[in-house]
């Protein structure tokens, strides 16, 4: 017999050789019948693997993301059979699941895939499902698995086996196709009711652009048609949100092939729409605080030899900068944290002078392959709107606290109310991988989790998702369409504080070393605009809008008194312009609100004579007839309470 614990530390004993199947059979059908995956003493488990010591238990159903994890991971074997059944001679990369769906990299050979032989390949996808096929873990020795994929000319695979360890490998097969694979999987191919092949791309054989160009097949499937349906409906309106398509249209940024890709353009709005931002935050950083530094775009190549940054993101970097000094390199900056660790340094630093908090909209880059580049959501050259916290070990509980106060005041601001948030710890069985002492780790993690606990909020608990330089608290937004976004993260870090030997004295006289918290709330400001702007669907707050009035003359005669409106409304701080186009009346009002702009301000004979405008809003209507400075302190007002709420 062997003893399973479950997460509500009940335990129970079972026979040797029990599968998670089973234990969820003894304790409800219902609940064997849903489950799609398990985790055994907290690695990834086949609902039909036995277990064979004691273990802890977690079981997993489709609306865990660890069930749909282990549904899409199966689902993209489910494309690779059909694949193989449909194009003879294709070779396969690799297929994982991801976010939302699946992939799979394949070389075609001699076929042709497009996007015409979508509902074909969904219907094979569909027809192998049907069959209710088996899909079959087992260990294979790596003599094996070489011979296996060998023999099938599956080159991509042999590349992928020779770099692991023998005794270590498994395969899972399902009808003809056996693919190289960890898992897990659910049982059999039963419960994928509803297919949709969603693109294809291009991608390099293991990201490396000297390599072979691959098609990648992306696709989703769900236990339910009503789920595609919904699903796809979705997708839709995302098409109508997305922030390239928005950007344009509003006049916020624009990308020049002769600048450069990933390089965004902040037009005027943008602009004055990122400065808003902007400000936001300064304001409440001076509130809690922060001191703003700024920093230069490039550094000695040393300076990210020291902090690691070179090391992890000397690939995806820009080339170094040779000056006319023999043997010397800058690099364009990945991050911000090794210029702020400098300025830690510049002074001799005491325990009075902690916590120090230091902020700047620093601009970082890198070199993003072009296929990855999105609109803003993935670019060459960002600004994040970083901070670092130099502080005592035992004062790591208030910062969090007042960074997490932060955080939830603009998510509030900006009406993201639908969040998550999850806290990365260490793997107490594996602690050879992380810096710092068993001392500092307890208190940092001890006061994450505190501090969750005292803002109430109900933070998801992963073993060994740490950073290795300390643990970490990241927020996720579902924006207005259900989308799962990770906006904030406040990190611990002994890391760079050692490597580059931070000190400050203590109250007892002695070095001490401090601890380095990482903050970005927004993360950066490109990404951020781009998530607000899909979120809103661009129709920003008022107080964040670019324009949040238009004045419309009913036809020309009144422009010279549109133009006067406009002038004292700016003059009252309320952004406005004047559409002075020939055009009727009831045209201007549709493109406007097509334009997002809160307010149309419509002047005619009648307004003109008396001072006065006629007020529509964006999706409520009239608002009647007003004075232009009644107008405006409504406005103020009406963003005042916004903010201040």
């Amino acid at each position: 017999m062997i003893n399973i614990t479950f997460p509500n530390n009940d335990v129970k004993q079972y026979e040797s050789g029990v599968t998670p199947y089973d234990i969820a059979q003894s304790i409800s059908p219902r609940l064997a019948q849903d489950i799609l995956a398990a985790s055994v003493n907290d690695q990834e488990w086949d609902i039909m693997r036995p277990i064979t010591e004691d273990a802890s238990i977690k079981l997993f159903k489709w609306d865990d993301a660890e069930g749909k994890h282990a549904f899409w991971h199966s689902s993209a074997h489910l494309l690779a059979e059909a694949l193989q059944e449909l194009y003879p001679g294709v070779k396969f990369g690799i297929g994982p699941a991801i976010e939302i769906g699946f992939y799979y990299d394949i070389d075609p050979g001699d076929n042709q895939i497009t996007a015409a032989d979508f509902p074909k390949i969904e219907a094979k996808m569909l027809e192998l499902a049907q069959k209710k096929e088996d899909i079959r873990r087992e260990s294979i020795t790596k003599a094996d698995a070489l011979d296996l994929f060998g023999n099938r000319g599956e080159t991509y695979k042999c590349e992928l086996i020779s770099e692991l360890e023998d005794g270590h490998i498994t395969t899972y097969t399902q009808g003809n196709f056996t693919d190289l694979c960890r898992g897990p999987h659910i049982p059999n191919t039963a419960p994928i009711k509803a297919v949709k092949i969603t693109s294809l791309a291009g991608a390099y054989w293991r990201g490396d652009e000297k390599r072979n160009q691959l098609v990648r097949v992306y696709g989703v499937t769900f236990p339910k048609k009503k789920m595609l349906d919904e699903y796809l409906a979705m997708l839709e309106e995302a098409k109508k949100r997305d922030h390239r398509k928005l950007g344009k249209e509003m006049e916020l940024f624009a990308f020049s092939a002769n600048v450069g890709a990933g390089l965004p353009l902040w037009l005027p709005k943008g602009a004055a729409l990122r400065d808003r931002l902007e400000q936001f935050l300064r304001k409440i950083q001076k509130q809690y605080g922060y001191l703003q530094v700024i920093t230069p775009h490039i550094g000695n190549k040393m300076l990210y030899v020291t902090s690691g940054h070179y090391a992890k993101y000397g690939k995806d970097s820009f080339q170094p900068i040779h000056t006319p000094e023999e043997g010397e390199e800058y690099l364009l900056k990945p991050m911000n944290c090794p210029h702020h660790c400098e300025i830690f340094k510049a002074y001799p630093r005491s325990y009075r002078d902690l916590p120090l908090r230091l902020a700047e909209f620093g601009t970082v880059y890198r070199y993003e392959q072009s296929g990855e580049l999105h609109g803003l959501t993935r670019v060459r050259g960002f600004t994040q709107d970083d901070a670092h916290i130099f502080c005592a070990p035992d004062q790591i509980k208030d910062e969090f606290l007042k960074v997490m106060d932060i955080i939830f005041y603009i998510f509030k601001a900006l009406k993201f109310d639908n969040f998550e948030a999850q806290i990365s710890l260490r793997d107490p069985n594996n602690k050879d991988k992380y810096i710092g002492s068993d001392e500092n780790w307890h208190l940092a993690e001890n006061a994450i989790i505190e501090a969750c606990k005292e803002k109430g909020l109900n933070a998801r608990t992963e073993l060994g998702e740490a950073a290795f330089y300390g643990p970490k608290l990241d927020f996720m937004v579902k924006d207005a369409i259900g989308r799962r976004w990770q906006l904030g993260t406040i990190q611990v870090d002994y890391n760079l504080p050692e490597r580059f030997q931070l000190e400050y004295t203590g109250a007892d006289n002695q070095k001490h070393r401090p601890v380095m918290i990482h903050r970005a709330p927004f993360g950066s400001m490109e990404r951020f605009v781009a998530v607000l702007l899909e979120h809103t669907a661009g129709r920003f707050p008022l107080w964040l809008a670019p324009d949040q009035a238009v004045v419309l003359p009913i036809s020309e005669k009144f422009n010279d008194y549109a133009y006067q409106v406009a002038k004292e409304l700016n003059a009252a701080d309320v952004r406005a312009i004047v559409d002075d186009r020939n055009e009727k009346i009831g045209k201007k009002i549709r493109d406007n609100e097509l334009k997002r702009i809160p307010y149309l301000l419509i002047v005619g004979e009648k307004e003109a004579q008396n001072g006065e405008i006629s007020v529509r809003k964006q999706g409520e209507g009239d608002k009647g007839t007003m004075k232009i400075s009644t107008f405006a302190q409504n406005l103020t007002d009406e963003v005042n309470n916004m903010i201040n709420q």
